[in-house]
């Protein structure tokens, strides 16, 4: 029996390569593509998914706000993150949101399509070396700054998201396209376990940063 894929990737030749592996006659059938999160709900409404493969990073609605939507309207419905991230605090939310797996985009065509099968067999996959992360980050005390956390860029980001500044006055201000500063401020919830800018606020003011 072929597992029915949605893929979801905001990159037209990531999905292609994606869609390209799966028609080697490996158990798994591509359903339907979407760029985005508002195309990919769509695809929910009208097409019969098993699992979704789902990159977090794209335009509109926040990843770990999306995979929550799916999962409360879509139950029962199999979620692996393929993403370049590989911090712990974003798998964790991805998983505690209701994802069933997470894996890094540098990772083996072998080792996504084990996680395809294994999610469906068992309904969750996560590497070793992740898992291990994950536990020993839940028995360690939380890092003393955002700096442990956040690039330098990402930092300079947020500091001009505290202080009111739009996405065009980011994107002048420091020579990148609107798009970068959107994948930043996402970067930025998702490694910091937020929601939206008014959390992100009221974390630099909890936490007495940019002061």
């Amino acid at each position: 029996m072929n597992v029915r894929v949605l893929i979801t990737d905001d990159h037209e030749l990531v999905r292609a390569g994606l869609v390209h592996l799966f028609e080697g006659g490996l158990g798994i059938e591509v359903a339907a593509e979407a760029a985005n999160g508002e195309e990919l709900l769509l695809k929910l409404r009208t097409t019969q998914v098993d699992l979704l493969l789902l990159d977090m990073d794209m335009p509109g609605e926040n990843g770990i706000d999306l995979i929550s939507h799916i999962k409360r309207d879509y139950p029962g419905l199999q979620i692996l993150i393929l993403s370049m991230h590989n911090e712990v605090s974003v798998v964790s939310h991805a998983i505690q949101a209701g994802a069933s797996g997470y894996i890094c985009k540098n990772c083996s065509p072998k080792t996504l399509l084990e996680a395809i099968h294994k999610i469906m067999s068992s309904g969750r996959y996560l590497d070793a070396l992740m898992a291990e992360k994950m536990a020993y980050a839940s028995s360690s005390p939380a890092p003393e700054n955002v700096e442990s956390i956040l690039t330098n860029r990402e930092l300079e980001v947020f500091r001009l998201l505290v202080e009111g500044k739009s996405n065009d006055d980011i994107s002048r201000q420091l020579y990148i396209s609107d798009r970068t500063v959107s994948a930043h401020k996402t970067n930025l919830l998702h490694k910091l376990g937020l929601k939206n800018i008014v959390e992100l606020v009221r974390y630099s003011f909890q936490h007495k940063l940019f002061t």
